[in-house]
């Protein structure tokens, strides 16, 4: 069984900034099969929380746009499987990618520069 989340906007949206994000949607898959659904809210922002949340919610696996190198080491290290780089799209066509190993992925969108770090994607 794996747990995938995704970042999301209100409207179901990848949200680009991962850390910033207002929802996560997190899919269940049993057997090649999508058997949940849920929109969970994360805690607030702080650095290096959301991956140990993640974790703690069960999440396997991880599907976004970008992310700092801060949580995709703290996410290697809890075991979860960060994919980087997914285009914007709907939460459920990037389930669906993933599910069918379609999913493209192109450059981390956080591999830029910003006046305060990416720290908090």
């Amino acid at each position: 069984m794996k747990k995938i989340a995704i970042p999301v906007d209100e409207t179901g949206m990848l949200d680009a900034h991962f850390g910033h994000c207002r929802f996560f949607m997190v899919f269940t898959e049993e057997n090649g099969q999508i058997i949940a659904q849920d929109r969970i809210v994360p805690p607030p922002h702080e650095p290096g929380v959301l991956p140990k949340w993640l974790s703690e919610e069960g999440v396997t696996d991880v599907i976004t746009g970008g992310m700092g190198q801060m949580a995709l080491n703290l996410f290697n290290q809890r075991g979860v499987n960060a994919f980087v780089g997914a285009p914007m799209a709907s939460s459920f066509d990037l389930i669906q990618g993933f599910m069918s190993d379609s999913l493209s992925l192109t450059a981390n969108y956080c591999d830029h520069e910003h006046e305060e770090g990416c720290t908090g994607h």
